[in-house]
């Protein structure tokens, strides 16, 4: 990044929801303000949003089943929506989903607006397709999703369980944007948090300038299928140009 230029800053209530349009060559960092935060993801390219977060190919072209620093995002037509440039939560969960307003019915509650009014328990999949639908999307473009913030592992016989306290107060991602990027997002817990208690934390949210991508940047370099998507999508906004 170019020093420390804030184009945008919003904080997102937890339970809250964002989406937005973020430019190729920008940086989004999300911070986890009081610790313990969920912030499930979707990423659609702004101008054509048929080409949308690919979980499968982003997992088996990095070798990962977590998303950290030094890897990238890509879409299901073989480039990059962005690189995560930085990290200090460490692990990112990318396979669990978001909640839906049947689980948090099941596990905090019935808490509705028709009784709660503002302070109504939200849930991931019904804040998606609220946000969905001011960009003219819905139902059938929700795509597997990401969770920042969130630590999700494995048993040996591969039943997943939540870390509970793996983002500190204060941790960072950092996104840099390769691709002009309709980002959707919601602050509700993780589906997998063991807390009974409907407790969905809040998440800073600062744009700031991107400096260009050096032929030798780390995220571009950690593996091959990261360098052939960046050629990619610099051939696409070659040809769009």
């Amino acid at each position: 990044m170019t020093g420390n230029n804030i184009i945008f800053e919003k904080t997102v209530s937890g339970g809250g929801m964002w989406s937005q349009t973020i430019s190729r060559g920008k940086t989004l960092r999300v911070t986890d303000l009081e610790g313990g935060a969920n912030v499930s993801t979707l990423l659609y390219n702004a101008d054509e949003p048929i080409e949308r977060y690919n979980m499968p190919d982003t997992l088996k072209g990095q070798h990962t089943f977590q998303l950290t620093e030094g890897h990238c995002l890509h879409s299901d037509m073989g480039r990059l929506f962005c690189s995560i440039v930085k990290d200090t939560a460490g692990w990112h969960d990318s396979v669990c989903g978001c909640t839906d307003a049947k689980l948090v019915r099941e596990k905090y509650g019935e808490h509705d607006y028709q009784t709660a009014r503002n302070e109504f328990y939200r849930n991931g999949r019904e804040n998606f397709l609220i946000e969905l639908g001011k960009h003219g999307l819905g139902k059938k473009d929700i795509v597997p999703n990401l969770n920042l913030f969130s630590r999700v592992v494995s048993d040996d016989k591969g039943k997943l369980s939540y870390v509970e306290g793996a983002s500190a107060p204060g941790s960072v991602i950092e996104l840099r944007f390769e691709m002009d990027t309709l980002i959707v997002l919601t602050s509700c817990q993780h589906p997998l948090d063991p807390n009974p208690v409907y407790a969905p934390k809040p998440v800073k949210l600062e744009v700031l300038p991107a400096a260009p991508v050096a032929a030798d940047d780390p995220c571009r370099i950690s593996r091959p299928e990261n360098e052939r998507a960046f050629i990619n999508t610099e051939d696409y906004y070659a040809l769009r140009a």
